[in-house]
């Protein structure tokens, strides 16, 4: 039996970054280190360890729909393993995660009020206001809190309905964090040996 590594725990922060952020909007920011963390690794090191060692959304899919057999452990179909779906869905989360950007802008401009809600799926709404409870900072900091949490907890929602009617980490098939860093991985590593290290 293996013995279990530090890194192998990282999905309690996982965990408790989604749990903190019910409570105090402003813990979103922490977030923040999964968004940067896996593009650093990338970009130095050329490889995508962050997605096969330490990403802590990953470990939870494993230990629910793995350990505690909360998936059917069916193949994913194809169109959703293809690089059609998995660069559109890139594309449609970036588009997603600059429109958060430009609200936050609104806000710390003055032209647009802050707006407690936390936005699921993209689409449905729901007030958040307890978690906010003020801060020395500008609106804005807040209102970055709750887009980038809206961003976390629907792809985290994705990865729990995809670890139920597939394999456990589905969600890692068309993760865009995922399609990023191995597209830094691929331009970093033009030749087909070197680009194993992108798997």
């Amino acid at each position: 039996m293996n013995k279990k590594k530090w890194y192998d725990y990282l999905w309690i922060f996982s965990t408790t970054y989604l749990i903190l952020g019910f409570f105090n909007i402003l813990f979103a920011w922490l977030g923040m280190i999964c968004f940067i963390t896996p593009l650093m690794i990338a970009l130095i090191k050329g490889n995508k360890a962050y997605c096969n060692r330490y990403c802590g959304r990953g470990q939870l899919f494993s230990l629910l729909g793995g350990h505690f057999g909360l998936s059917r452990k069916k193949d994913m179909p194809g169109w959703m393993r293809s690089t059609g779906f998995r660069y559109g869905f890139l594309i449609f989360f970036l588009t997603m995660f600059g429109i958060m950007l430009w609200n936050t802008y609104l806000v710390f401009a003055g032209t647009q009020e802050l707006k407690q809600v936390v936005t699921l799926l993209w689409t449905f709404k729901l007030p958040w206001h307890w978690a906010y409870h003020g801060t020395l900072f500008s609106p804005g900091v807040a209102q970055f809190a709750f887009g980038f949490y809206s961003i976390m907890l629907t792809s985290t929602l994705l990865g729990l309905i995809t670890m139920v009617l597939f394999k456990p980490r589905s969600w890692c098939v068309y993760c865009p964090m995922g399609t990023m860093t191995q597209t830094i991985c691929k331009i970093k590593f033009r030749t087909k040996e070197d680009s194993k290290q992108c798997l």
